[in-house]
This record gives structure tokens, C-alpha cells and sequence, in this order.
């Protein structure tokens, strides 16, 4: 599962495009400004950025010279009326990905996100670990012990937020914010029972547990 950010501030636009993305299994954030967009980019290890360039607060290219300053390499693809050579090279200078123009098929979009997702897999392909856990955050094969776990897309996701933040306590509020779209719905002991599985799973046949519960907090994966 890719989580995506959709800066957009044509509601009715943004509306149409989370419906489509969504429906090919991406989960999906919306905002219509830059101000909230810096922030929630700052925040939440996203997959992948669409950016619009004429948003109120922080103008597109504002937003993208800010996050890569501040070392966000989230991959950004422009998505934009303005189409004159000279607008396409500078978001391109500035840090984008790609660059789309409006009005668009969104096919292409769908093709040029997977393009920029897939790139910058390839670019990572870190192997995370904790313990004798191992991540492939390509591949998205996990091992335990040299032995292959299978996961659910959700159970992958929320592993890879707590590997990446091992040895620190989340609370089940930030940990709900990673895996599921903000606006989601969602049960109160969702959380947990997600936990309760990937548990199960990861200790299987092992005596040293991974993950605990902090009183209070949430949980942490010890590595």
C-alpha cells in the first residue's frame, strides 16, 4: 500500500482524483493549501507527493524549495495548468520528479506515479533491520531468522513505520495516521488488533518478542 499526498485546492478536482487513486489501492491524504501541505509532508513518510503549483499560504514551488531544503525527498510530481517550458523547468530545477500538465488523462498520471514510486524504490532499497528482523523496504519481503514472514498490506505498513522508528515509543493516534487516510473511519481498538497480529506473526517460533507496549503510549519496536 502507497500512501499519497494530494496538494490540490480545486476541491471538486482533488475529490475526483483521491476517488481514482484510491480505487487502485493507494491510501490518500488531501489538503488545499501549502501551509497544512509543509506541514503533513514534514510529518508522515509518504510514498509519494502530486503537487499542485497555484495553492494558496505556499505557492507550489515555495512548498517544494522548502521541503527539499529541509531534506524531505519525498517524490513529488507536479501537477499543474501552467505549461510553458519555463514553468516546467523550474519545478523540475527546484526538486520535482516529474511534471504533468492539466487538463490530463489520468491513466498518465496513474503511469507517471508508478514510474516515480518505482524509481525511487530502486534508489532506496535499504534492507531495515532490528534484532534478527529484516525489512526490505523494496521488495517488501520480511524475514525473521533468515525465514520469510507474509504479511497483510496493512500489517507490511504498519511494520515498516515502527521499524523505521525503532526504539521509539508511537502512540496508536500517530501510528493510525500512517496507515490509514486521515478521513478515514476507523474502531477505536483498530490499532491494536493489527498489533495482536503482526505479533503473532513475528513471534512465531521465537522467544525474543519484538514489540511492546509502552503504558500510556502506544508501542515500540526494540532493536
Amino acid at each position: 500500500m502507497m500512501r499519497i499526498l494530494l496538494v490540490e485546492d480545486e476541491e471538486h478536482l482533488s475529490s475526483i482524483i483521491k476517488k481514482g487513486l484510491e480505487e487502485e489501492k493507494y491510501i490518500v491524504d488531501t489538503c488545499f493549501d501549502g501551509i497544512t501541505a509543509l506541514s503533513m509532508a514534514k510529518s508522515v513518510l509518504y510514498d509519494g507527493l502530486i503537487l499542485d503549483l497555484m495553492i494558496p499560504g505556499l505557492d507550489g514551488i515555495s512548498l517544494l524549495h522548502t521541503l527539499r531544503d529541509k531534506g524531505v525527498h519525498i517524490p513529488v510530481l507536479i501537477l499543474s495548468a501552467r505549461d510553458t517550458l519555463e514553468d516546467k523547468i523550474m519545478g523540475l530545477d527546484t526538486g520535482a520528479d516529474d511534471y504533468l500538465t492539466k487538463p490530463f488523462e489520468f491513466d498518465e498520471l496513474l503511469a507517471r506515479l508508478r514510474a516515480l514510486i518505482r524509481r525511487r524504490s530502486q534508489e532506496k532499497r535499504a534492507v531495515l533491520k532490528a534484532h534478527d528482523l529484516e525489512v526490505d523496504t523494496a521488495s517488501r519481503e520480511v524475514k525473521r531468522g533468515g525465514e520469510v514472514i507474509g504479511l497483510t498490506a496493512k500489517e507490511y505498513v504498519l511494520l515498516e513505520y515502527l521499524i523505521y522508528n525503532k526504539n521509539i515509543a508511537l502512540s496508536r493516534s500517530k501510528i493510525a495516521e500512517h496507515i490509514y487516510d486521515m478521513s478515514a473511519e476507523r474502531e477505536s481498538n483498530v490499532i491494536d488488533v493489527f498489533i495482536n497480529s503482526l505479533r503473532r506473526k513475528l513471534n512465531k517460533n521465537h522467544r525474543h518478542k519484538l514489540i511492546d507496549t509502552v503504558r500510556g503510549i502506544g508501542y515500540i519496536l526494540k532493536g
